[in-house]
């Protein structure tokens, strides 16, 4: 993998790479760092989503991937794993030239769990099978075998968003190979290159051609993949609006739809755990990636007996947090996404001093880092569960700091929200972490701990923060289908007239 110029102006359909539509279509690549152009990628139009879903369809028709033994499969999804391992420092430096998340942070984290999942995946597919169920009918008649088979549900659509460019893809693309789908992968436009170089090491695993075709664009190539009726299920992570279009416009094909969208998630500190550990696990909580993460613990509700501690100390160590480009081993946070996210992020911030919230720290652009796009960590506090910044996802670097008086409120102020994501609770009082895990209406609920994920647990939200689950045995239901065989097993023919 020599760099971003071999997948320039690039499409990766049936196995080859190949130009966009025309020969022209293409749009640049910013450096959130630098706020300048490293690249061109490829803008795929509705034709060439066409031409990548006929290249699935075919892969799917003569069962180039599913007619292959299933241990070999598996194989092919353990090579994967092995390869972006070996991979590590070049698929580091490439997301965060598209990115602008620490190097560091992509090295520790995501590229070795985007490997785990494949690893997790791989694991699975010679279980992937159905079962033998107990049946019969009254009287003389009524032997028969009765069995169900798991079949991959056909061609899948992926979309994909740009905070997580290697993880987000593997989480898709890994439980769609297990299931025996081919898959046409849209990648978000900020973020193409990461997921044109996962293709590159599926193919050199054995993935055969046409199974992963991967089409970068924008918002017409997404809509031309989620109408295509040769497409069955899509699956999308990204903002809740864009969620609700793609189940609006995938109804009238009776598409599958799996969904992992926004969060507005409530991290809840109690007044008998350390303050330290408490401080350490909301910084990690909202600052992680720039806090451009959906599961983010943005809104912190404290207890009032503890609140004006808690927000010096969570204060004095955002203070501390160093800003600057990824590249720099020793950044803690990086640069938003672009310039449009950190003037959005800006505007929440003036609303929330408009709306009387008190502005502790951060809030500015650093300006001294050049023209990337750096925001300071900030922390609000005074902020009532009614105001813009309590209620709305900001996607990025901005804590929202909330009094409670006991466990009914907390409970009470974290499902104050159209979200369901995730949730965090701190307390040394076991039976209390218990009643608020179950409490709030979240689909993960981290004790004592925040951002923890594994493949095996299944990940995904309630209400509005999406539908079914990534990961863990969960992830692979929508991509199959269940059939039911009943075979008669009498001497005679079924007569009933």
């Amino acid at each position: 993998m020599d760099g971003v110029r071999r997948w320039e102006r690039r499409l990766f359909i049936d196995g080859e790479w190949v130009a966009a539509s025309g020969g022209d279509r293409s749009y640049l690549v910013i450096d959130p760092a630098t706020g300048e152009a490293f690249a061109e990628a490829a803008d795929g139009s509705p034709a060439d989503v066409d031409a990548a879903v006929r290249a699935a369809s075919a892969a799917m028709d003569d069962a180039r991937w599913l007619g292959i033994d299933p241990l070999e499969r598996s194989r092919t999804l353990h090579r994967i794993a092995q390869l972006i391992r070996e991979r590590q420092d070049q698929l580091a430096d490439l997301m965060t030239r598209e990115n602008g998340m620490p190097v560091s942070f992509a090295q520790w984290l995501e590229i070795p769990m985007a490997a785990d999942v494949f690893d997790y995946f791989a694991a699975l597919v010679p279980t992937t099978g159905g079962r033998t169920l107990p049946f019969s009918l009254p009287g003389p008649q009524g032997q028969y075998l009765l069995f169900t088979l798991k079949e991959p549900v056909g061609v899948v659509g992926l979309i994909t968003p740009w905070n997580f460019p290697l993880l987000m893809p593997a989480w898709k693309v890994a439980a769609a190979l297990a299931a025996g789908c081919s898959a046409v992968l849209k990648p978000a436009p900020e973020t193409p290159f990461t997921a044109l170089a996962l293709a590159e090491i599926c193919a050199e695993a054995g993935v055969p051609p046409g199974v992963l075709n991967v089409v970068p664009g924008g918002d017409e190539t997404g809509a031309a993949l989620v109408a295509h009726p040769g497409v069955a299920k899509i699956a999308f992570t990204g903002e809740t609006a864009t969620g609700a279009k793609i189940l609006a416009a995938a109804a009238p094909d009776i598409k599958r739809v799996t969904l992992e969208l926004g969060g507005k998630s409530p991290n809840i500190v109690f007044d008998d755990v350390p303050l330290e550990e408490a401080v350490s696990g909301a910084v990690f909580g909202v600052y992680l990636n720039s806090g451009q993460v959906c599961q983010a613990g943005t809104r912190v509700l404290v207890q009032e007996t503890i609140y004006e501690r808690f927000v010096e100390a969570l204060a004095e160590r955002v203070r501390q947090l160093k800003v600057g480009p990824g590249r720099d081993p020793a950044t803690d946070v990086g640069p938003v996404i672009r310039e449009h996210q950190l003037r959005r992020i800006l505007g929440y911030v003036e609303t929330g001093t408009r709306e009387g919230a008190r502005l502790v720290v951060g809030g500015r652009r650093l300006e001294a880092l050049g023209p990337g796009y750096f925001v300071e960590p900030t922390v609000f506090a005074g902020v009532t569960a009614e105001m813009t910044i309590a209620r709305e996802e900001i996607f990025g670097p901005v804590a929202a700091v909330i009094p409670f008086r006991d466990e009914a409120h907390a409970i009470e102020l974290a499902n104050r929200t159209l979200y369901g994501l995730a949730a965090g609770v701190w307390t040394r009082d076991v039976k209390r972490a218990l009643r608020v895990a179950r409490g709030v209406r979240a689909g993960t609920v981290w004790v004592n701990t925040y951002q923890v994920l594994s493949p095996t647990a299944p990940f995904g939200g309630y209400r509005q923060s999406g539908l079914g689950r990534e990961l863990g045995p969960d992830a692979l239901e929508p991509y199959l289908e269940t059939k039911t065989v009943i075979v008669d097993l009498n001497e005679e023919a079924l007569r009933f007239f």
